[in-house]
């Protein structure tokens, strides 16, 4: 982890260097914003051949755990900025209520289950 934010770091100085010295040294800017291009684009690459393998361990939870709930999230709300950011109550529940401009909810079956 800390190699990933040491390329981060150093793709960040070049992104800030690379297009002065594209204009110090012979006055094409799209020649240095390309080589930019270019080399942000290998430093990504090799920024997600690191983190594949952990990309792939946390795969399973994403598949068994969240894409599921999300899903149920997906059928229940209507639209989501018909809602408000989710609230923390004192006994831990959290409510997700519904903004008060937001249009009637009409349910599919016509009942609305509680």
């Amino acid at each position: 982890m800390k190699h990933a934010i040491s390329t981060i770091v150093v793709a960040g100085a070049l992104a800030i260097a690379a297009p002065v010295s594209a204009q110090d040294s012979d006055g094409d800017l799209s020649e240095g914003l390309g080589l930019l291009g270019e080399g942000t684009r290998m430093i990504l690459e090799g920024l997600m051949e690191e983190m594949r393998p952990m990309l792939d361990e946390a795969r399973p939870y994403f598949e068994d755990e969240v894409l599921p709930f999300l899903n149920r999230m997906g059928e229940l709300m209507d639209d989501i900025t018909s809602y408000e950011l989710p609230e923390r109550l004192p006994n831990g529940d959290i409510i997700i209520r519904r903004s008060p401009d937001a249009p009637p909810f009409v349910p599919e079956d016509g009942e609305v289950e509680l």
